[in-house]
């Protein structure tokens, strides 16, 4: 039996399940600071025999095993998360291997294996209380001189924003310009409520297409796949297809995009079911890198 954690902001999933991807039990656990969310984590976990872990966790993370932080979360905004031994502190508190990932690298390996990318070169980006992306490349998830933050690149502005961006670090990258707590924060109510026909949805189209474009020109996925609670709106999927294809100007031949900008294959389960693959890759010794 395998272990799997997906570790977002506001809560920790945590599965068992076996080398099939079958997930045979699950739990949430709100995500306040470490003291009181892994007690309850270990805990979860302590009570089933599982012989490896896989965690895809929010970030920014250090993915450099010759690293000596390997394993943790670093300079995230999160309170009482920055600099938190992760992968450390669950091997000692269950004394198996450990896979660790960013929650949307997890979230493109789940649907490279089963979902709406399987198979393929494939990206996966969500758009709610962050903005991140994954991708795998040649079957396997991308890293490099870190992981990639995907959602910190900066974009040409639309011409009536004024809004300065809530990005900690950057303000007005996409993060700060597109992601659910700017929606909320510009116009003073959660994007869930506002109506199909506000103004918001004409900027999020307008950051969140250049964006594609960008990750398109530069690592050439063959499917993308746009998930979190922002894109819930399904109405902005018609109009980000028709501002991409604009952008592009005709310099790139691209797929028909309504097949190729899609939604997830797997739903709200791609994290998960890539956390608990990347516990089976350790058995295998092909941990992705």
């Amino acid at each position: 039996m395998l272990g799997a954690i997906e570790a977002g902001g506001t809560k920790f999933v945590c599965a068992v399940g076996n080398d099939n991807g079958e997930m045979l039990e699950r739990i949430q656990i709100p995500t306040t600071i470490p003291e009181q969310t892994i007690p309850m984590v270990i805990e979860f976990f302590k009570g089933h025999e599982i012989k490896a872990l896989g965690i895809g966790s929010f970030g920014p993370l250090d993915l450099n095993e010759k690293s000596d932080t390997f394993g943790y979360i670093t300079s995230t905004p999160k309170h009482g998360w920055c600099n938190f031994p992760f992968v450390e502190t669950m091997k000692k508190a269950l004394n198996i291997p450990v896979a660790f990932d960013t929650d949307v690298n997890a979230a493109a390996w789940g649907e490279f294996l089963f979902g709406a990318g399987k198979g393929s070169n494939c990206l996966y980006i969500t758009v709610g209380t962050g903005i991140g992306a994954g991708a795998v490349i040649g079957g396997k998830c991308l890293h490099g001189l870190s992981h990639p933050e995907m959602g910190h690149i900066f974009l040409r502005r639309h011409p009536l924003d004024r809004f300065e961006g809530v990005c900690p670090y950057h303000k007005d990258c996409l993060e700060g310009l597109a992601s659910g707590p700017s929606i909320e924060k510009r116009w003073g109510i959660k994007g869930e409520n506002l109506l199909k026909d506000h103004q918001a949805w004409e900027l999020e189209v307008h950051y969140l297409a250049q964006a594609l474009l960008q990750y398109i020109l530069i690592l050439s996925p063959e499917k993308i796949i746009m998930g979190g609670g922002v894109m819930k709106q399904s109405h902005l999927f018609p109009s980000i297809h028709n501002e991409v294809q604009r952008l592009s100007e005709g310099f790139l031949k691209l797929p028909l995009l309504e097949e190729y900008i899609v939604t997830p294959g797997l739903g709200a389960d791609s994290g998960i079911l890539g956390a608990l693959m990347l516990a089976k890759d350790i058995d295998f010794g092909n941990v992705p890198n």
